[in-house]
């Protein structure tokens, strides 16, 4: 799937794995507030509150919690959904694919976000991309800690998503 995307090194950061999990399942820990509150945000921060409006133009708000009690909600929109296979949702549009300025969603990064889910085994080939429309924004996402932070979200995701099926 990753191959009808262009990558550019300059702009984009990706994190691609294999993980034992099923496709339908990652979905499921993507499109469903009460599953997404589990994982989404690394250890020990926590995502406190989310709305999910599963559908092109729809919402995607995040409430994440420092240690020390701080909230950073994040607002976007859904871009394009295929179910079970892919989801993008961008923090420079808000719902109803309003523009956005940075301090209207509280965000100090845009970027449009990509999640691929390809069935690979008994488990799943996933890739996420964070795409951003000028390089000292990638870096910053990058120095930010992009592929620990999203790794380890990954990690508690399946080990969610694994209990879940258990």
């Amino acid at each position: 799937m990753t191959n009808s995307y262009s990558i550019d090194p300059k702009l984009d950061l990706v994190l691609e794995r294999i993980v034992d999990v099923k496709p339908e399942l990652l979905w499921k820990a993507w499109t469903q507030p009460e599953h997404i509150k589990k994982w989404f945000t690394p250890a020990p921060w926590k995502t406190v509150d989310c709305q999910i409006e599963l559908k092109p133009g729809g919402t995607f708000r995040t409430t994440m919690q420092s240690p020390e009690g701080e909230t950073f909600p994040n607002v976007g929109c859904f871009l394009e959904i295929v179910a079970n296979r892919k989801l993008v949702w961008t923090s420079a549009l808000l719902p109803g694919f309003r523009p956005v300025a940075k301090v209207e969603n509280g965000a100090d990064l845009l970027f449009t976000a990509t999640i691929l889910l390809e069935p690979h085994g008994a488990g799943t080939k996933y890739t996420a991309i964070a795409m951003h429309s000028i390089s000292a924004d990638c870096l910053k996402h990058k120095e930010m800690g992009f592929h620990e932070g999203w790794g380890k979200a990954l990690d508690q995701l399946v080990e969610a998503m694994n209990s879940a099926a258990d």
